[in-house]
């Protein structure tokens, strides 16, 4: 009788962190290009304390990604946006992470030297979560040419249909 009790409580939780962890949305397609709104523009200073703004990147796909150090989620994507960095840059493909940490640079510098960013880094505050619409972790966004977004997502994102969709944004032209 215990065995069958604590096999369905262990089936449970499995199946609670399995529901945590799915994404809000499972990436299909990105929004149809005429209905595309335009990405607001922020100027933060990078990791290395040079400006970064996201309008200097018109004529690239742009994978923005809102993370913190404290967020499982996050560090499940981070690799695989370094791969899709490695694997896309020279076709257009511009990564950016926004921490979203609240102790900023304290806790994201050693995050950075420990896991080797190959993309740029910036301190985002509640001003710019809150026009991104960024209420939970992590939220990517996919940024057209054009620098209107494509898609959004609330939760850890599909990486098979997500590369798919980078894919789909790096054929279209800039107009």
């Amino acid at each position: 009788m215990f065995h069958r009790v604590f096999a369905a409580i262990a089936l449970g939780i499995a199946l609670a962190l399995a529901l945590l962890m799915w994404p809000t949305r499972v990436p299909a397609s990105t929004t149809d290009s005429g209905l595309r709104k335009a990405a607001p523009d922020f100027n933060l200073n990078d990791s290395k304390g040079f400006p970064l703004k996201l309008s200097d990147y018109k004529g690239r796909v742009v994978l923005l990604d809102f993370w913190a150090t404290w967020c499982h989620g996050c560090k499940t994507e981070i690799p695989w946006y370094m791969e899709f960095q490695r694997k896309y840059k020279g076709r257009g493909l511009a990564v950016i992470g926004v921490s979203m940490d609240d102790d900023g640079w304290k806790s994201v510098r050693p995050f950075l030297r420990e896991h080797q960013f190959n993309y740029p880094v910036v301190i985002g505050n509640q001003d710019l979560a809150k026009v991104y619409g960024v209420d939970s972790m992590p939220v990517t966004l996919l940024i057209d040419r054009q620098g209107k977004i494509a898609d959004s997502y609330s939760g850890v994102v599909n990486k098979d249909g997500f590369e798919r969709e980078i894919q789909t944004l790096l054929q279209e032209r800039a107009k």
